[in-house]
């Protein structure tokens, strides 16, 4: 390493050459070792005046200030690469920590990420799970349409049926009726003399016939069916009591001709008419007896679910209102209890809060008007707690903290990274200090700052050019 020399020496400019002193030569040579001689001076000057000419304390301070420049100049960069290597260090432990940073910042996203597929895979077993069961249900519903609609047209299918057949049986008893009444009442009205009675069967017969006709062209078009339900009655009974009357008055007939004839004559009208008459009530919406009963009991159902529901509405206002009678009570008791018991403990207190209380049209003292009665005499915003009590816990505070600070037997503690540890003092030496309690102070480990690397370097750089200072000191004296 080259240092410059400095601009001046003693106060004046240094020379820009140094002087110079003569050849040097190898006098003799011992081994590899060789020894130079300086020749004597070859000038014509005396020896004297050379000798008066070479400033030795000049050189000497030279050399020193050549010294101590490259000894700061070697300090500059000793301090430098500290300083670099600090910045280094910190450097790489910021790049650590933000690596770091980042490792954790990395994990959490993963974390993240993970938990979200997870939160989407649950999503979406339950979103499938949802379809699965709207789907079941919508093919539940499905089927159990189906099923209601074939009930349903197996059920019209089996009134289809039942209809023609009740239709055509009830055309056939009285088509049967007619075979055997109308006969009868051929031989009843037969006489040669009078041959025209022979169509009287056909009227008496008949007017049953086309009345039950009319009671079906009624029906159709909505129409009152009494009228022709009367006539068919009145013309049936007609028939009917002249096929008995012949049977009776006839031998030819018969007695039992006579009242098969009038079962004849009255039955197929009658089941004829029973017929349209449950096509008119059909038509006409007319409920059933069975159809009656089944609402009835519905409309019973409802109303004893109705005043099920107004009997457990009372039962539970009933309920809810004693209970509150209750609460009520029991919260005035527990007022009047808490009341006397305030008013004997704390008496000033007591008169504040009373007073506030009749101030503000309260009933009685409420919790918020006895917290501020409290602060207002006592001065403590925590209710319970006096000056006295606030002093006396206090107290006891400190000196439960002096108790459980104190270090056992009283041995103060050392850091031993930061000063040596002194040697015990009897416990009966007076500890000289003042305004403690005779307890030394505690420290503990790494209640110092610990000192910075570049610290180390420049001290001993201080110390090495202190070193050096008084070496050069010490050779020029």
């Amino acid at each position: 390493m080259t240092t410059a020399a400095p601009p001046q020496v003693n106060g004046h400019p240094r020379p820009a050459v140094l002087p110079e002193l003569g050849d040097w030569r190898p006098i003799k040579t011992t081994g590899n070792a060789t020894v130079w001689e300086k020749p004597a001076p070859q000038s014509d000057e005396p020896a004297a005046e050379l000798a008066t000419a070479v400033d030795h304390v000049a050189l000497a301070e030279a050399e020193a200030i050549r010294q101590r420049a490259a000894a700061d100049a070697e300090a500059a960069r000793i301090k430098a690469e500290a300083e670099a290597a600090a910045e280094t260090k910190t450097a790489e432990i910021k790049a650590e920590a933000e690596a770091e940073k980042q490792r954790i910042a990395n994990e959490r996203a993963a974390m993240k990420l993970e938990a979200d597929k997870v939160a989407h895979a649950k999503r979406l077993a339950d979103l499938e799970a949802q379809r699965a069961a709207a789907e079941a249900a919508a093919e539940k519903t499905r089927l159990d349409a189906a099923a209601e609609a074939q009930r349903a047209a197996d059920r019209g299918d089996e009134q289809k049926r039942t209809e023609e057949l009740w239709k055509w049986g009830a055309r056939a008893i009285y088509a049967v009726g007619l075979v055997i009444a109308a006969p009868i009442q051929f031989l009843a009205f037969w006489d040669p003399k009078r041959p025209f009675l022979v169509a009287a069967p056909a009227l008496l017969e008949g007017l049953a016939l086309v009345l039950a006709f009319g009671a079906a062209w009624a029906v159709a078009n909505r129409r009152d069916v009494a009228p022709y339900r009367v006539g068919i009655m009145v013309g049936a009974l007609i028939a009917a009591g002249i096929n008995l009357w012949h049977g009776l008055a006839d031998p030819a007939i018969g007695v039992n001709a006579g009242v098969i004839g009038a079962i004849a004559s009255l039955g197929g009208p009658v089941v004829l008419m029973a017929y349209e008459h449950g096509i008119a009530q059909k038509a006409d919406g007319i409920p059933s007896r069975r159809e009656r009963r089944a609402a009835r009991k519905v409309a019973k159902a409802a109303a004893d679910a109705k005043e099920k529901a107004r009997r457990d509405k009372l039962d539970a206002e009933l309920t809810a209102t004693a209970a509150k009678a209750l609460t009520e009570a029991r919260a005035k008791e527990e007022q009047q209890r808490r009341d006397a018991d305030r008013k004997a403990a704390h008496e000033d207190v007591w008169k504040t809060a009373d007073a506030m209380r009749s101030a503000r049209g309260f009933e009685f003292v409420t919790e918020h008007i006895w917290d501020e009665a409290w602060y207002r005499e006592t001065g403590s915003k925590r209710v319970g707690i006096t000056a006295d009590i606030e002093a006396r816990s206090r107290l006891a505070q400190a000196e439960m903290k002096a108790a459980t600070e104190c270090p056992p037997n009283d041995a103060p503690s050392q850091v031993d990274s930061q000063k040596a540890t002194r040697p015990k003092k009897d416990s009966n030496t007076p500890d000289g200090r003042r305004f403690n309690g005779g307890i030394p102070p505690l420290r503990t480990p790494g209640d110092t700052a610990p000192y910075h690397p570049v610290t180390k370097v420049l001290a001993a750089e201080e110390q090495r050019q202190s070193a050096t200072a008084n070496t050069t000191s010490e050779e020029t004296r």
